[in-house]
């Protein structure tokens, strides 16, 4: 079980670095889903550069509980952009159909994340 748990929690902080370094790749994929009153590039490049911490820190074992931790916060954070986006005319994730299927996956991102965040 812990080499399992290990294994799945390395999974996901590549999954992290790599939707980090997406941020300054292709930014305008994720404008569409910051509310308009907040500041877009800022939000978009602050996010980027702490997924990509907090994917670097699991792979770094005094680090690993913080950054478990924080992707965690950062999964519930993000859920609400996810629910909106389900409700909005034009979803910034595209069609309707795909935003209600992204929605689900945040709940596993979030269980999965809250799994590897425990002892």
């Amino acid at each position: 079980m812990k080499i399992f748990k290990l294994i799945i929690t390395f999974i996901f902080g590549a999954i992290m670095i790599f939707a980090g370094v997406n941020h300054f790749i292709k930014p305008e994929m994720y404008f569409p889903f910051i509310p308009d009153f907040l500041p877009d590039q800022f939000v978009n490049y602050l996010t980027g550069i702490v997924e990509i911490i907090c994917g670097v820190g699991v792979f770094i074992p005094p680090f690993r509980g913080w950054a478990t931790l924080g992707i965690l916060l950062m999964m519930i954070i993000f859920l609400p952009l996810h629910v909106w986006d389900v409700f909005r005319e034009k979803p910034a994730i595209g069609k309707h159909e795909v935003a209600l299927i992204r929605l689900p996956i945040q709940f596993v991102l979030i269980a999965w994340a809250f799994f590897i965040s425990k002892k």
